[in-house]
């Protein structure tokens, strides 16, 4: 299949990008290189560097004539999108907008989209939530991620454009970046390795479902071959706490900082952790790699690279 890996020199795209060259498929990047790097690129993949909102996204479809898009690209800092909620919806949704009406217009027949688990639900009524639990998201970046699926329902309906649609829970890995306010497992690595200070936002009790990247990579493989449409959550259904997250961090670093705690930052949510019994009914996917032993590959990678 020709594919388009839109971010795909980021974080999770690139690791995707890798396993769909990996498995015989054509590949096309369209990343501004903002907050993905050149480096992260398969030597075998197309990059084109550009900007989703740029009118030229166009031609890229009408010259390579893409079976499917995986969509990676966006605004993903939770606190710029609180401060800035127009600039996170030009990203979100209008870059999106501007992708799907070059998609529909030159036989786009797919969507892969990389939504939220986290921030899509909001305080959770149940842990740990299912697909079929309220959408309450309390950030402009989950309101945009709302909004986007939303939009692919119509285009399912309009135009026939399928859509797997992933709502991801935290995820982590290799070519993590600890630039930023988002990634904590990156921040605090690198922040041992340089030997400086990491600190706990409040008591640090506040819950999230970490997932490895390898274990999204698998996720975006199955759903590139089911057919139709659906919603699936990508998450561990475990919670870790942020206090256990920095201890087997600084484990595995071999720091000896300590655990410091500043004040909680405002509207920050307590729990989240979300289901995935329903892809692995679907398609049989399951995640794989543990706290501990993702932890420590994330680890290793960012000491390799220092």
């Amino acid at each position: 299949m020709k594919i388009l890996v839109t971010g795909g020199a980021g974080f999770i795209g690139s690791n995707i990008a890798d396993a769909f060259v990996e498995a015989g498929h054509s590949v096309v990047i369209v990343d501004d290189l903002s907050g993905g790097r050149e480096e992260n690129v398969h030597p075998k993949a197309k990059l084109y560097r550009m900007d989703i909102r740029d009118a030229a996204v166009e031609n890229v479809f009408r010259e390579e004539g893409f079976d499917v898009m995986c969509h990676h690209a966006a605004q993903m800092d939770v606190r710029r999108s609180v401060a800035d909620p127009a600039f996170d919806a030009s990203v979100n949704v209008l870059g999106f907008l501007n992708l799907m009406e070059a998609g529909r217009k030159h036989g786009l027949k797919k969507v892969l989209f990389a939504s939220t688990g986290g921030a899509i639900y909001g305080e959770q009524d149940y842990f740990p939530a299912d697909e079929r639990h309220p959408t309450r998201p309390l950030s402009p970046y989950g309101i945009t991620k709302l909004v986007t699926e939303k939009y692919l329902f119509f285009y399912k309906e309009t135009y026939g454009i399928d859509h797997v649609i992933l709502r991801y829970a935290n995820v982590y890995g290799p070519r993590q970046s600890p630039h930023g306010e988002a990634g904590v497992v990156a921040i605090f690595t690198s922040k041992m390795f340089k030997g400086e200070q990491p600190v706990i936002n409040g008591d640090g009790t506040q819950t999230r479902d970490y997932v490895f990247v390898g274990d999204v990579v698998k996720a975006n493989l199955l759903a590139l071959g089911m057919p139709g449409s659906d919603i699936f959550n990508i998450g561990t259904g475990i919670e870790t706490d942020v206090n256990e997250l920095f201890r087997v961090i600084r484990k595995h670093t071999g720091s000896a900082c300590e655990e410091r705690h500043v004040p909680a930052k405002a509207g920050e949510q307590k729990r989240s952790v979300i289901s995935s019994a329903k892809i692995g009914a679907a398609l049989g996917w399951s995640p794989s790699v543990r706290i501990d032993e993702g932890l420590k590959r994330t680890v290793d990678f960012l000491r390799s690279r220092r």
